[in-house]
């Protein structure tokens, strides 16, 4: 408690002395002078133009900013003027449709800080930090260096923690409260998921031809750091590797794959997983297909007889924008299901979900889920709620 009661002090009084960058335009529309519709369709989801600035360490290409950084006459410090920061915050009314039929105010539900953008020519930064995340301090998430341009070609490295299947689609920047469940699906009593994890990752698009990406992962998620100052909790090192490509201008395919074990004892569980992934993308509509399917050869880590789990499952997307990056109105429709030998891992939704944007940066949205299939058995959830990002 005293802990936390400091955290929250030390963070008021952070963002107090921050208050005139925090209450302005999100920092990279802000750096640039641009509209949020110029990457997103709406916020936070990226269109192909928000993917590839990103990509680029958050730096429009050919586009230099002198006056972002300070002139110190040294060409060997790299000192931003003002350091930049955005907030974001949202907030629900909800009624689920359980045996309890319980309405709620979940106001603020998210409130992140955020920061991000170039530090030098080629050097590049991201992180945030959760103040709450449904009444709890999380703290750091996503938090990485990343290194563009290297050897003069398209290869690039990030290091840090980040969601292993953010070259596939991001969890974190979807329109729906509903999540992505199959990326956090785990057997039996495994550690590893294709959500947050340390370590690196390479990214090399070849002119013409497929975007590759390959990470190497702790493999232990993004928890503390153990008695000998270790956060990775095994001597093993995962690997994900994933490949792309764009068909034309309105279809792209992919496919991953994962390997790592993981070993809290003396026993060792084995992970392997395939997926494959595509969108289509016109004007007004994107539809993102997901499918993965995972194997664990001894998830509870017995010593004699492991038991296999097989899991699998994916999800369809389909985001609706009728006028594009200049329209208010949004939809996007969601299907999840996850199929397990692991009963309790069994999922299966589908929802709907309604935007409307008061601002670039403030919008209300309406979303309805049935879920047939999950931990809680069935029921329906109704959701109203506020995002906005400054």
């Amino acid at each position: 408690m005293k802990r936390t009661l400091f955290i929250i002090s030390i963070l008021i009084i952070f963002t107090s002395i921050l208050a005139e960058t925090l209450w302005g335009m999100p920092a990279f529309a802000r750096k640039y002078r641009m509209s949020c519709k110029t990457c997103h369709e709406p916020f936070p989801h990226l269109k192909p133009y928000g993917l590839e600035f990103a990509a680029n360490g958050y730096v429009i290409k050919d586009q230099d900013t002198p006056r972002y950084f300070s002139d110190t006459g040294d060409d060997k410090l790299s000192l931003l003027k003002e350091f930049p920061f955005a907030l974001r915050m949202e907030g629900f009314i909800s009624y689920n449709q359980t045996k309890t039929k319980i309405a709620d105010f979940s106001t603020p539900f998210n409130i992140k800080l955020l920061s991000g953008g170039a530090l030098a020519k080629n050097i590049s930064y991201y992180f945030y930090f959760f103040l709450s995340e449904g009444g709890k301090i999380v703290g750091l998430e996503d938090a990485f260096l990343m290194f563009t341009n290297l050897f003069r070609t398209s290869l690039s490295l990030t290091i840090g923690q980040f969601q292993v299947c953010d070259p596939i689609f991001k969890r974190e920047l979807r329109l729906t409260f509903e999540d992505y469940h199959i990326y956090g699906a785990r057997g039996g009593l495994s550690g590893i998921d294709l959500t947050y994890d340390r370590g690196i990752m390479l990214n090399y698009k070849i002119h013409k031809g497929p975007d590759l990406f390959f990470d190497i992962l702790n493999g232990s998620g993004i928890g503390e750091a153990n008695v000998f100052e270790n956060f990775d909790s095994d001597k093993y090192k995962n690997v994900f590797g994933r490949i792309s490509q764009d068909i034309g201008k309105h279809f792209r395919i992919g496919a991953c794959g994962y390997y790592g074990k993981e070993a809290p004892g003396s026993a060792v569980n084995t992970i392997r997983m395939l997926g494959g992934d595509a969108t289509v993308l016109f004007p007004g509509i994107e539809i993102n297909f997901q499918y993965l399917e995972r194997k664990d050869d001894n998830p509870y880590f017995h010593a004699f007889g492991p038991v296999e789990v097989k899991t699998s499952g994916g999800f369809v997307e389909v985001i609706i924008m009728p006028k594009g990056s200049d329209g208010l109105w949004y939809g996007v429709g969601l299907f999840n299901w996850v199929n397990s030998d692991q009963d309790e891992l069994d999922y299966r939704s589908v929802g709907v979900h309604l935007g409307y944007l008061l601002l670039r940066n403030f919008r209300l949205t309406g979303e309805f889920n049935y879920i047939f299939k999950g931990p809680e058995g069935k029921y329906a959830r109704a959701i109203l709620g506020l995002v906005t990002a400054f």
